[in-house]
């Protein structure tokens, strides 16, 4: 039997081909089912009206009783626009129109009585209403009943100009649930609606559309968002399970004696909780038998490369090799550079191979890695060539995981190996929970969470422009101390030449408050050589100071440089401070990062600022950025397919999310393929969706 919320929209009362078109080419809405699921994306009140003299320019949207006392056009050219009066016993309030004016003109009539709707800006010491909403009055009826929540929904200027509306929409999707509300299939059991005190779909769906007030809307905002995210986690999870029976087999290391040797007698320094759990999970994946597949995420400065390296060892120990693959080559020489005296203690051979590697070197690297007898191997892109090949590739660790497209960390996979090998990519951007949870729910996470000990926390302060001088002064009293500093200027990716004169600027302005010191600059236009070179120099303290652009914000560890000043911090995100913050506080001295922005900052540019000054905690960061930017703009989540969500927002619902993820791992654990009768209404549900994402990804190739 076909579904009524199949009917062609067309077919609805009010609606006819020519709407019916305009619905489907600048909607995507075709059926009954496609309009009921364009939801409003806010409400207006109309359960009160103001008095004129109650009005105020901060007030959102007002309702107004009035009498039009004046219209008449203001203006020449451009700056022509209908301006009138409407005024009530406690006074007046302008009324504007800049587009449209004739059709206005006409419409209206001075002297008539309106109920006014719109919101309230003030321009120069006049308030008034832009484009108000007008509806005609009779005063010597009784007052009109206050409107309630209306509904506003999304509309293009195409149907605006069609006479297609919001309040047309509104009255279209009033029709469609009259006629269809009985229709409306319950898609959770009774037991997880009485348990979580939720309404019933049909009611969440209405009021969702045309709540009778602020309480039956968040009844219904309630129930939808955790259908959705139930639905969403539950569709994860089963992915995941179905993941482990199919799983490509990995080699097995079981045995680990040189691992336990480092451990014991060879690590400088003790682990941090957060590592020894994050080491256990890995040496639970690598001996199940199964290729492991894991995300270890760990904030600037965290341990993740020993943990890695410790990895490496339990490779070894079963006659496996291990790469580490850097995105440039001065991390790949960082990393090998901090690896190598671990690697000597346990009499371990451990090479780089980069771009700039000598062609006798190469061959040596080429015929110990073929031969078995090099054990770890690090390096950039080079590793992935087709003339470099292995004995038993038996792990993979990728740095900065973003930085690599899929087919080059697939290029790993089809080295010569006895099974895939374990796979380890490690990032230092902090993903919030919720996200990863989302995002990444399919795979596994592993996160360390915790700095290692005596590790001093960076001291961030927040200086407005004029307090330059005074941020120089102290750049210099750290100098003298024999510190480094950075101070990066923002990539305006609008112009690059503006971008570079910003930094030319600011480089002339420090050379000439340093005099003394000698001062670097790197930034993207440079040669990938030359700016390797120019970091080299400030690793080595050859010069004090450097002046760049965000290109250091993954770059070389350098554990002098004890000051980072953010020019113009305002232009940038959370993560992306965080990160530039995460170049100093490496060594054992206290570390600073100065926040210069201008006098007057955004909302959100004070919620950014303030925060970096509260916490170097980069999940905390992550979080607070989540709720600022949503979860479409934090890098790599926009291509994921999960967080189109209608009703759930990830950083404003992370407890409800945590709370149906739980609810989800319940039922599978207890029913992995929903075959209880309380449970079918979940799988037909399911289904439905399935069959959904298929219509939709048809519908936009």
């Amino acid at each position: 039997m076909k579904n009524i919320f199949d009917t062609k929209i067309e077919y609805l009362k009010g609606v006819g081909a020519m709407r019916a078109e305009l619905l489907n080419k600048e909607l995507g809405v075709y059926t009954f089912g496609d309009l009921l699921e364009q939801y409003p994306f806010r409400h207006e009140d109309r359960t009160r009206f103001y008095k004129i003299n109650e009005v105020i320019d901060d007030s959102a949207y007002v309702q107004i009783i009035g009498r039009l006392t004046n219209l008449q056009s203001v203006g020449d050219g451009r700056s022509k626009r209908l301006a009138g009066f409407i005024s009530d016993e406690t006074g007046e309030l302008e009324l504007v129109w800049f587009k449209g004016a004739k059709w206005i003109e006409k419409k209206l009539k001075v002297g008539a009585w309106y109920v006014v709707y719109g919101k309230p800006q003030r321009y120069g010491y006049k308030l008034s209403i832009a484009h108000p909403e007008m509806e005609e009055y009779d005063p010597s009826a009784p007052k009109p009943k206050t409107g309630g929540l209306q509904p506003v929904y999304h509309t293009t200027d195409k149907m605006k100009n069609k006479g297609m509306d919001s309040r047309n929409l509104a009255k279209i999707t009033r029709t469609l649930l009259e006629k269809v509300y009985h229709d409306i299939s319950e898609t959770l059991p009774n037991y997880l609606i009485e348990e979580n005190q939720l309404i019933s779909k049909g009611l969440a769906v209405a009021w969702t559309h045309f709540p009778k007030d602020l309480n039956t809307l968040e009844q219904a905002k309630k129930r939808l968002k955790f259908e959705e995210l139930f639905f969403l986690q539950l569709k994860i999870i089963a992915s995941k399970v179905g993941k482990k029976t199919d799983k490509f087999r990995g080699q097995v290391f079981g045995q680990i004696p040189t691992f336990n040797i480092f451990y014991k007698e060879h690590l400088p320094f003790d682990l941090t909780d957060a590592q020894k759990r994050v080491v256990r999970e890995i040496y639970n994946d690598m001996k199940s038998g199964f290729q492991m597949n894991r995300l270890l995420q760990g904030d600037v400065g965290s341990g993740k490369t020993i943990v890695a390296f410790m990895c490496m060892l339990m490779a070894l120990d079963n006659d496996a090799q291990s790469a580490l693959m850097a995105p440039t080559e001065i991390l790949s020489q960082q990393h090998y550079n901090g690896l190598k005296p671990f690697a000597d203690a346990m009499g371990v051979t451990i090479e780089l191979l980069t771009g700039s590697s000598k062609t006798k070197d190469r061959r040596r690297i080429d015929e110990t890695l073929r031969d078995g007898s090099l054990k770890i191997i690090v390096g950039t892109h080079a590793l992935i060539e087709d003339k470099v090949d292995f004995y038993n590739l038996g792990l993979c660790v990728i740095d900065e995981q973003h930085r690599f497209g899929v087919a080059q960390r697939a290029a790993l996979w089809k080295k010569k190996s006895k099974a895939k090998p374990h796979m380890l990519v490690m990032t230092a951007t902090p993903i919030p929970r919720t996200l990863a949870m989302t995002v990444y729910g399919d795979l596994e996470v592993s996160i360390i969470d915790q700095l290692p000990a005596g590790r001093k926390p960076i001291i961030t302060w927040h200086k407005f422009d004029k307090g330059r001088l005074r941020v120089f002064g102290f750049i210099r009293e750290q100098v003298e101390l024999g510190r480094q500093a950075y101070i990066v200027y923002p990539l305006i990716e609008e112009s690059e030449t503006l971008d570079y004169k910003n930094l030319e600027e600011g480089y002339e302005a420090v050379s000439r408050a340093f005099p003394d010191y000698k001062v670097s600059i790197v930034h993207g236009r440079m040669k990938p050589a030359d700016k390797d070179a120019e970091m080299q120099r400030f690793a080595d303290n050859k010069t004090q100071i450097m002046v760049a652009t965000t290109v250091i914000e993954v770059g070389v560890n350098v554990p002098n440089a004890s000051i980072m000043v953010i020019e113009n911090a305002e232009k940038f995100g959370l993560a992306q401070l965080h990160q530039l913050r995460g170049r100093v506080g490496r060594g054992a001295e206290q570390s600073y990062c100065v926040l210069m922005t201008k006098d007057k900052l955004s909302k959100d540019g004070k919620v950014r600022i303030q925060t970096m000054v509260d916490t170097t905690d980069g999940f905390k960061i992550a979080d607070a950025d989540l709720k600022l930017r949503g979860p479409g703009d934090i890098e790599g989540t926009q291509q994921s397919g999960v967080l189109d969500l209608r009703h759930a927002d990830i950083g404003h619902d992370a407890a409800l999310l945590q709370y149906v993820r739980g609810l989800a791992e319940k039922i599978l654990d207890e029913d992995p393929d929903l075959t209880k009768e309380e449970h079918q209404i979940i799988k037909h549900q399911q289904s439905l969706l399935v069959k959904k994402s298929v219509t939709n990804w048809s519908r936009i190739s």
